[in-house]
């Protein structure tokens, strides 16, 4: 029997590449929802497939799970960001119809609080999953998967950087401007110490070249010292391809950390209009970057660089995929994990390359010392 799957944040950049994997595909019952019925069905038309439902639902309005409920889901996928001013009322009320949960947050205290619910999932018999996205999913998967190699393990600095004509919503622009310039406790050199939002920058070698990056407050900052202990170093960056935007958001961050700007996020949907000026620079080309340091089972100094390259536009698909592979998991029957959690652990690296597969992506490893 097909797993009815409710879809929140359909028409968005992440929920629309999501929906496309899962219409057509006779293991889900899919129900794509959002604010606007119009967009919805335009979505539904898109798909080519005519079982998918459409459902008016706002995540913000009183009378969410009752609304919730009548969808009937045993599965919520929730990808209307940003995350980091939410709270869990999406996740409550899946508890309250009997559903499992997947989010695509990536707010650090949304993914590491989302464990208070972890009773109540237990005694219910469900599961509810937060931050299956690039992190710290994909990242963890990562990380897991290189670390056999390792007898210690060190250093984790990890970094994203899309193509400029990568398509980008207001939700993952908010999220962004959120920590500029704000405070960001890190896990440096064995011990917390604190850097600001966009800062720290570095211009590491991706697959495709070099890109500049700063520092991003997510997830994986308080999770994997905890998840990987030993490790002494965890930093996480993302950047912007065009120097001029990156730059510009740097310049924006030391008014924040200046006290001169209050709140960048706000001002999300313009900033975001003002960098669409520029899209017939640079490229659709974007990816992720993850390099572990340590020591081997020799005990020989050992240095690994995992790197993702996305092209033709491909990049949304990053952090779409672990939601996609989840839920195939789960109709499958093959996912036996309950309770509350961040997404860690629940899928192999091999498994997101495997549903990334048709699409323009390509991965190495690189050996950088030994």
């Amino acid at each position: 029997m097909a797993l009815r799957v409710v879809l929140i944040g359909a028409t968005g950049v992440f929920g629309s590449r999501i929906a496309s994997q899962l219409a057509g595909d006779p293991r889900f019952q899919l129900v794509v929802a959002g604010r606007r019925a119009q967009s919805l069905a335009a979505l539904r038309d898109a798909l080519g497939d005519a079982s998918v439902q459409v459902a008016a639902l706002d995540v913000a309005a009183p009378g969410l799970a009752d609304a919730l409920a009548a969808l009937r889901p045993q599965l919520v996928i929730h990808a209307a960001g940003p995350f980091q001013q939410q709270d869990y009322r999406v996740a409550e009320a899946c508890l309250a119809c009997a559903s499992d949960y997947i989010d695509l947050a990536d707010g650090r205290d949304f993914v590491g609080g989302m464990s208070r619910l972890d009773d109540r999932a237990r005694e219910a018999g469900r599961l509810l999953v937060s931050g299956a996205s690039t992190v710290p999913a994909l990242s963890s998967a990562v990380v897991d998967g290189l670390l056999p190699r390792f007898a210690t393990l060190d250093v984790i600095e990890h970094a994203i950087s899309p193509g400029n004509r990568t398509p980008r919503g207001d939700a993952t622009v908010a999220a962004i401007l959120g920590y500029c310039g704000r405070p960001v406790e890190l896990w440096r050199d064995g011990r917390w110490q604190r850097g600001h939002g966009w800062m720290l920058t570095r211009r590491p070698r991706f697959s495709f070249g070099p890109r500049w990056v700063g520092l991003c407050d997510v997830p994986d900052l308080a999770l994997f010292p905890l998840r990987y202990p030993g490790v002494r170093t965890v930093i996480f960056r993302a950047g912007l391809e065009l120097k001029l935007l990156h730059f510009g958001t740097l310049a924006a961050a030391w008014l924040v950390r200046l006290g001169l700007l209050r709140d960048l996020a706000r001002h999300a949907t313009r900033l975001r209009r003002i960098s669409e000026w520029f899209l017939g620079a640079g490229s659709d080309v974007g990816g992720m970057l993850v390099e572990l340091g340590g020591r081997d089972t020799q005990r020989r100094a050992l240095k690994l660089r995992w790197s993702l390259r996305a092209a033709a536009g491909d990049g949304p698909q990053i952090p779409a995929t672990p939601a996609v592979v989840l839920a195939r998991k789960l109709a499958d029957g093959s996912l036996s994990a309950r309770g509350a959690m961040p997404c860690m652990g629940l899928f192999t690296l091999d498994e997101a390359l495997e549903a990334l597969d048709g699409f323009a992506i390509e991965t190495q490893l690189a050996t950088l010392t030994g």
